[in-house]
């Protein structure tokens, strides 16, 4: 007798398995999509890797969730058992280039309800918890004690270690200039630097516009420029590194759908139509880059001043602009700008003005950005070499060639001495 083929046995088998198994029927189920209520928490997913079953624990098992007050995208999901001094917890927030790399979609969470024939799909709190051991019979953590409010130097000096771990090459290269100026500034070095400059030979020419420079208060200025737009050094008073974080203002102007310039200074916002007729799309760019520096030194005035510190409480500066700005004008301990700090801000702010303005500038609109008046404006301008003209009634600063200041006074000393 011959035997079967085990081709034909198999194939006996599959038709049996095919039988005995239960045939799905299909459901007419109607899906319902639940939207996120702020008000609500939304269910949570997390799997242990322990080996630990909630289902069977779940009648002394105690689950809490906590969100973070200030991100509330950061969760914590905490799973203890009874009568044991375990517990896990997973964190929504392992990182979010690493979330965003694993985990590129979102995820729902779908419930079908077999009475109603109802498939509801509901967000999730965060799928992606991983519940870990924690507080394995540890003593209870210690409270944690206040921290004070850091000075400016000290939150300068913590964004500074910052950035020289984590920061870019940019970023690294102009902290490393500032450490060397302040190096410079330190008593041993300026030592050094008076027996070096003994036998250096010092031009009264130089020499006399250096002083006028630092006497003055005003912005890097060239006093045998020919032309308006080089009376005063643009690419000192913007730094190189400084642009890319200036464009804003350009990039608002770039969207199709109309930006808000509601926040921005009189000043920036009288000007915006005429910034958008411009054509050269690189004088575009630099002119907005100037009112976004304008925009910038105003706000950080503000901040530093009592009257004005209200509207610019939650107003942020890039820290390349903040760093540079508290160190340009002394900042101090107690937030305040000294007198001549506050003018030498002023002054660059006019001098912008004048760049934005073609050096043919209406000063009604930055008087009251700078919150000041046009009596003790009006010097402050003339301090810098400006003149003014009128045109139908209105006053314009203008800035003439070549660059000329009126004389600074100095007060003399009275001898004791002299009888």
């Amino acid at each position: 007798m011959e035997s079967p083929d085990p081709k034909s046995k198999k194939k006996a088998k599959t038709n049996k398995k095919m039988v005995t198994e239960p045939v799905h029927e299909p459901v007419q189920a109607k899906i319902e999509v639940v939207s996120s209520d702020p008000s609500k928490m939304p269910p949570f997913i997390g799997y242990f890797t322990s080996g630990f079953d909630p289902v069977k624990s779940s009648s002394g098992t105690d689950v809490q969730v906590y969100r973070n007050k200030v991100m509330h995208k950061r969760t914590e999901l905490v799973v203890s058992p009874a009568g044991s001094s375990v517990e896990f917890v997973g964190t929504s927030y392992e990182g979010e280039a690493v979330a965003a790399a694993r985990n590129p979609a979102t995820y729902m969470l779908g419930v079908f309800d077999k009475e109603s024939q109802t498939l509801k799909i509901v967000p999730i709190g965060d799928w992606n918890q991983e519940l870990k051991v924690w507080n394995i019979r540890m003593p209870p953590p210690t409270p944690i004690k206040m921290v004070e409010e850091m000075t400016a130097e000290q939150l300068a000096e913590k964004k500074r270690n910052t950035d020289v771990a984590l920061g870019t090459k940019k970023s690294k290269k102009m902290h490393d200039k500032l450490a060397d100026m302040k190096r410079d500034e330190e008593p041993e070095a300026k030592k050094n630097l008076d027996e070096k400059m003994k036998n250096v030979e010092v031009k009264e020419t130089a020499l006399a516009n250096t002083e006028a420079h630092v006497t003055r208060h005003i912005p890097p200025y060239n006093s045998s420029a020919t032309t308006p737009q080089e009376a005063y050094v643009l690419d000192k008073i913007i730094l190189a590194e400084e642009w890319n974080y200036l464009q804003d203002i350009y990039y608002s102007l770039q969207k199709e759908v109309a930006a808000d310039f509601s926040l921005y200074p009189s000043f920036i916002r009288n000007r915006i139509n005429r910034l958008k007729k411009i054509e050269d799309d690189s004088e575009k760019k630099k002119l907005s880059c100037i009112l976004s520096f304008i925009n910038y030194l105003v706000k950080f005035k503000d901040q530093h001043s009592m009257d004005g510190i209200s509207s610019s409480k939650f107003e942020k500066l890039p820290y390349t602009l903040y760093h540079r700005f508290t160190t340009m004008f002394d900042v101090t301990e107690s937030r305040r700008l000294p007198p001549e700090k506050m003018n030498l801000l002023i002054s660059y702010v006019l001098v912008l003005t004048l760049f934005s303005d073609d050096f043919r500038t209406d000063y009604r609109d930055i008087v009251k950005d700078l919150r000041m008046s046009t009596l003790t404006l009006r010097p402050i301008f003339e301090h810098l070499g400006c003149k003014f003209i009128s045109s139908q009634k209105v006053s314009y600063a203008t800035l003439p060639i070549p660059l000329t200041f009126s004389q600074i006074k100095k007060r003399k000393r009275k001898n004791k001495n002299k009888l």
